[in-house]
């Protein structure tokens, strides 16, 4: 799957089959669905990309303490863009353009 697929994807029910995790997770957060993105950043704390991914939950919720926080654990520095352009950097991580 491309990251235009995916995108695209987002306009859907339920996620697509076959994606990992992280893309499951990213898949509900880029839908605003916060709850089920953060069930899944949860099940894998202390890994690093899902640590990102948690980081920006909390941006997406407007907890900068705490997105702060998963940032340090993820280690890498605070985004500085907006939280859509963020999403998309890290959902390119996984998926060809």
């Amino acid at each position: 799957m491309t990251y235009a697929e995916f995108n695209a994807s987002l306009t859907q029910q339920t996620p697509p089959a076959g994606l990992s995790s992280l893309l499951q997770a990213l898949w509900y957060a880029g839908r605003d669905e916060w709850s089920n993105a953060h069930d899944i950043a949860q099940e894998h704390e202390g890994e690093s990309l899902y640590d990102w991914l948690h980081a920006l939950l909390h941006r997406q919720e407007g907890d900068a303490s705490n997105a702060a926080y998963w940032y340090r654990r993820a280690g890498r520095p605070v985004f500085h863009g907006t939280i859509r352009h963020e999403w998309e950097t890290l959902a390119r991580t996984q998926l060809p353009a």
